[in-house]
């Protein structure tokens, strides 16, 4: 009969091992997920503009002009996407932007002409790496997250 008492257990090596194979996943997958996170914030900003193109070409139809809001001086705040319907955008809001532009990071800068024959709207989510310039012909990209 045998007496001698063994304990079972990892050595040192293979634990070692272990906590250096989940290291070099951890070092390979999170920059990949913070670069899908960048992704999902450009997306949200590009449905975002896509609406209020949408928006604007509707209020095109009923009233004959585009609705601007226009950026009076460098001192005045940038348009928020829940200050629209407050700035007197009552129809893009009832668009649907109110609830597709609802980001609390997302920065909406509208320029335009006063005649509201023309707008340029630039969109972008803070988090993300990507800027929306929104025109009546086009929905264009650029690089550069938004100020």
């Amino acid at each position: 009969m045998n007496n001698s008492k063994r304990t079972q257990g990892f050595t040192l090596i293979e634990l070692l091992i272990v906590i250096a194979i989940i290291g070099i996943l951890a070092a390979v997958l999170i920059p990949n997920l913070l670069g899908a996170q960048k992704r999902a914030y450009d997306t949200g900003a590009q449905s975002c503009a896509k609406s209020i193109q949408t928006a604007e070409a509707t209020f095109q139809i009923d009233k004959q002009a585009y609705f601007t809001i226009n950026k009076t001086s460098a001192a005045a705040p940038a348009l928020t996407a829940g200050t629209i319907a407050a700035a007197g955008a009552p129809a893009l809001a009832d668009a649907g932007l109110s609830s597709s532009c609802s980001i609390d990071q997302m920065r909406i800068v509208t320029t335009g002409a006063a005649s509201g024959t023309t707008y340029t709207i630039t969109v972008g989510d803070t988090r993300g790496s990507k800027t929306f310039t929104i025109t009546p012909e086009a929905l264009s990209s650029a690089g550069g997250a938004p100020s």
